[in-house]
């Protein structure tokens, strides 16, 4: 099954949320980034940045999977702390000049779009109720 599908209005697996999906895309830059890393990082930003990465579409498909509204909005939310996460750790990646301008720049472009589709996702699921 292809991530780049165009989002579906009728959302039938979390695979369908362009949220679910642009997160998975935000992971795949941040381990592109981090590879770039020095090896000195190798236990520190390199190993965290993509942990906090994978949490937040990890989030969002076990909240889905719960089976609950207000379990999935909680997992949701969880998402949007492992996305404040990695901003923090990537503003020490940058402060500390790790990693290319280019591979820097499109990651902070995933990152600024993530977090706000996540928010829009919780006040979709919060009117729903």
């Amino acid at each position: 099954m292809p991530l780049d599908r165009e989002p579906r209005s009728n959302v039938t697996d979390y695979k369908d949320l362009e949220v679910w999906q642009r997160a998975i895309g935000l992971c795949e830059e941040i381990y592109r980034l981090t590879e770039g890393f020095p090896e000195r990082e190798r236990y520190g930003l390199s190993a965290q940045m993509p942990r906090a990465a994978v949490s937040i579409p990890s989030n969002i498909a076990e909240g889905y999977g719960r089976g609950s509204r207000q379990d999935y909005t909680r997992f949701v939310k969880m998402s949007r702390g492992s996305a404040a996460e990695l901003e923090t750790q990537f503003i020490l990646a940058h402060k500390l000049q790790l990693g290319t301008p280019e591979s820097t720049r499109e990651a902070m472009g995933q990152l600024e779009i993530v977090p706000r589709l996540a928010h829009g996702l919780v006040k979709a699921l919060d009117r729903s109720q």
